[in-house]
């Protein structure tokens, strides 16, 4: 069975304490560009309770703002800022659902460095990758950890991957994108 239907991941959505903050980060961090507004903190707070069953907000969740960032050439993210009378932190790689955001980089000296200055956390330096189809010479990974606590993942691979010996599939870096 295909699937061609699908084209691939167009966005991830974020949801931030501090929209503007988030958005300066993302600009200081990766270089990221504001591609649109779609609602601003100049805007009331709106909200429903259509809208919190049919995005499985917690009951009385109020949109404050979002946008839709750029980062390079790939998925953009979509940052909402809400407001809950329960939220909680940022999840950990060991929680279900989403548990990262992986950026590929070309210079993972600048790329950690501009993180850092930003305001993000590294938890460890580059690292070779941990499961042999990824490893390759000069492929690196490491974790750091945003302001408001969303894990990103730095990756680099320029002499490819071995898994690449198995088959003709490729990797969205390999694939010229």
């Amino acid at each position: 069975m295909t699937h061609d239907y699908v084209r691939g991941i167009d966005h991830v959505g974020v949801t931030v304490p501090d929209i503007e903050a988030a958005t300066t980060f993302l600009i200081e961090a990766f270089g990221a560009r504001v591609v649109y507004e779609s609602f601003t903190t100049d805007q009331p707070p709106q909200g429903s309770p259509e809208i919190d069953r049919d995005l499985n907000l917690h009951p009385g969740t109020r949109l404050v703002a979002a946008r839709l960032v750029q980062l390079g050439r790939g998925p953009e993210i979509e940052l909402f800022q809400l407001q809950a009378e329960v939220q909680r932190p940022a999840s950990r790689p060991s929680d279900f659902g989403l548990q990262h955001l992986a950026i590929y980089v070309d210079d993972m000296a600048e790329a950690l460095r501009c993180f850092e200055s930003a305001g993000g956390q590294m938890l460890s330096g580059p690292n070779p990758f941990l499961f042999p189809k990824e490893e390759g010479c000069g492929n690196l990974f490491c974790y750091g950890r945003t302001p408001w606590g969303m894990m990103v993942e730095f990756l680099t691979y320029p002499s490819g991957m071995g898994y690449e010996r198995g088959t003709s599939l490729r990797r969205w870096h390999s694939c010229g994108s």
